[in-house]
């Protein structure tokens, strides 16, 4: 997920996918315990796109 691709989205959007990334993150860590995670590289990705979401969110509310 690029920048701009989160820029096209809307509030209502970026929302439902913090949400499901955030679970998304939960789940990894999950199997980081109880089973093997077949790609490690998963956590950054997943929580640089949380990052990303975030920071739009909040640029958002201070624009408003």
């Amino acid at each position: 997920m690029t920048g701009a691709e989160v820029r096209k989205m809307t509030s209502e959007e970026i929302g439902l996918e913090m949400k499901r990334l955030q679970d998304k993150l939960f789940t990894l860590r999950s199997q980081a315990v109880t089973e093997k995670v077949e790609d490690n590289s998963q956590y950054g990705k997943v929580r640089k796109d949380i990052a990303r979401l975030k920071t739009e969110q909040s640029a958002r509310l201070v624009k408003k």
